[in-house]
């Protein structure tokens, strides 16, 4: 995503943004065949990767005119549109799996995604940026300014993240929306953290396998 100095504008390329250690995650959780909702695409990296390694005839909604046109450039089926939004033209459990990767917390209204990935898929996977990581908590801290080391570089005033929530806040609200979680990763830097070893104080990132109460 781009524009160098504003990733508000969600100008996309072609260029490959998708993490390694990130999609490996998210990989082991979705069936051949399975059939697939990509909510906010992007370029459309996770819907090639998905559907041509694990046999899948994957959907995507983007936002963004870059994204569509990249991702239909690429033969993929995607849709313009916003996902924060009633998707009233998707049956309820149309989809196996709905993934929203490192979106949730750009949208305006989170809980509208979750309550609409809850009714149109059997399962759900979500991962976010952790902002109760421990260097953004010292940054706070020591620093006395917004931590900006999950923004790409970027300020406050000129990201795309609206909502800045850890892991605890969104464990909270999967629970009052009537999810429960199935499987938990945790990322930090390039590394897989162990389940165990406190992940909203040292994960960077969180990815979660729900599923209707």
């Amino acid at each position: 995503m781009s524009c160098k100095n504003d990733n508000r504008n969600y100008i996309w390329t072609s260029e490959y943004c998708l993490r390694e250690r990130e999609y490996q995650c998210i990989k082991e959780w979705v069936k051949p065949g399975a059939r697939f909702i990509d909510l906010g695409c992007g370029n459309g990296d996770m819907l090639e990767r998905l559907s041509k390694e694990k046999n899948i005839d994957g959907f995507g909604i983007e936002l963004t005119k870059s994204g569509v046109d990249i991702c239909q450039a690429k033969g993929l089926k995607v849709e313009q549109g916003s996902i924060d939004a009633p998707l009233s033209n998707i049956k309820d459990k149309s989809f196996d799996i709905a993934i929203c990767n490192i979106t949730l917390q750009m949208v305006v209204y989170p809980e509208i995604v979750l309550r609409e990935m809850k009714r149109i898929s059997k399962f759900q996977i979500v991962s976010f940026p952790n902002f109760a990581y421990f260097l953004q908590r010292l940054e706070l801290l020591f620093m006395g300014r917004m931590p900006r080391r999950l923004l790409g570089g970027y300020d406050w005033y000129n990201t795309g993240h609206l909502h800045q929530f850890s892991i605890l806040d969104f464990k909270n609200i999967v629970n009052t929306i009537g999810f429960v979680i199935k499987d938990e990763a945790y990322i930090v830097s390039k590394y897989k953290l162990p389940k165990w070893f406190f992940p909203n104080i040292f994960a960077s990132e969180g990815i979660f396998l729900l599923a209707e109460k």
